[in-house]
């Protein structure tokens, strides 16, 4: 982005951010529909999936509605190319060396991210975006449960067995990381938090902090000593395994196109 970046343009890089991160995540969390550890989990796991992916057509359909090109949210789901995807790297890893085979990675990444939604969409209900705001009142309670969910798990897991805590500091180990690209501001948070449209994520930081700290103690595990690597999914620079993701998701609406369900 540079300095001539426009607050409408912003505005709906803003937006595609957080529809991109509900999306990939829902969609990455819907390999565990029928491989979970447990008939509990695995029902539980489809439900923040189907949360996730109601946020993200509400956010993608405003999205189309900011663009003004017609494109609606199943356009912009299933017809747009890996590097027009504004999610973090963090959402789109997978679960382990092949599909839903790490539980730990799973639960690892939904407390890290949930405990920033938790913080995110409170702040979003005071946007001077009517309709995002009110996406947001909606999401609150959803990333709430999805934090009691995942924390639950991060505590019992890390706080378990030798075997259960190694593999939870592995995956928090592996994952950490990419938490950094939450708080690297950029041209488009100053402009939609300059307008009073989004907020500078780095500001809910402290917020953060606390509660993950506060988690990985109860969880005896050890938080990873910051590094400077800082991905960049946001800015549509992603790794090697959105690109398999997003074949898989949008196979049926490329082979159909126009196709009325």
């Amino acid at each position: 982005m540079t300095g001539a970046l426009t607050v409408g343009h912003a505005h709906l890089e803003y937006v595609l951010r957080l529809a991109d991160n509900a999306l990939v995540l829902g969609q990455r969390l819907s390999e565990w529909c029928g491989h979970g550890p447990a008939l509990e989990e695995d029902i539980a796991l489809t439900n923040i999936a189907l949360d996730l992916t109601g946020q993200a057509r509400l956010l993608l359909a405003h999205a189309g509605a900011l663009e003004g090109r017609g494109r609606d949210e199943d356009t912009l789901a299933y017809f747009r190319n890996e590097s027009a995807f504004r999610n973090h790297t963090l959402v789109e890893l997978p679960d382990g060396e092949s599909a839903h085979d790490d539980y730990a990675v799973t639960i690892v990444r939904n407390t890290l991210f949930a405990a920033l939604q938790v913080e995110l969409w409170p702040a979003l209900c005071a946007s001077r975006d009517a309709q995002l705001a009110a996406i947001a009142a909606k999401s609150v309670n959803e990333a709430r449960a999805h934090l009691r969910h995942a924390a639950g798990w991060l505590v019992r897991l890390g706080d378990g067995t030798d075997q259960s805590r190694l593999r939870m500091q592995r995956a928090l180990d592996r994952l950490f990381p990419y938490t950094h690209e939450f708080w690297s501001v950029d041209e488009v948070e100053r402009s939609v938090a300059g307008a009073g449209l989004g907020v500078i994520t780095a500001d809910l930081k402290p917020q953060w902090d606390a509660t993950i700290d506060t988690l990985l103690g109860q969880a005896t595990l050890a938080r990873p000593a910051s590094s400077a690597f800082v991905s960049s999914g946001k800015h549509g620079r992603h790794s090697e395994h959105l690109g398999p993701l997003l074949a898989q998701m949008q196979s049926l609406a490329r082979a159909h196109p126009g196709a009325q369900w």
